[in-house]
């Protein structure tokens, strides 16, 4: 389930810390909206031709592990 490990990286020095793509400086978020927005695969892809399929599935299971994560109650 952990296959984002990566492929999806926190750097302070790139994009001020938000989680990427490693080897680019394109955020997860941006990623996410765009499937979100009902582009498919292949348009990403068109959109961003330095990612690959394996990089936008690790969008989503670095989302998917995020929505896992357990609040602590006040």
């Amino acid at each position: 389930m952990e296959r984002w490990k990566g492929r999806i990286i926190s750097d302070p020095n790139i994009c001020s810390g938000e989680p990427c793509i490693a080897g680019t400086r394109i955020p997860v978020w941006v990623i996410l909206s765009h499937l979100a927005a009902g582009d498919d695969l292949e348009t990403i892809l068109e959109n961003f031709p330095r990612l690959t399929k394996e990089d936008i599935k690790a969008c989503l299971e670095y989302a998917t592990y995020l929505a896992m994560e357990k609040a602590i109650p006040a």
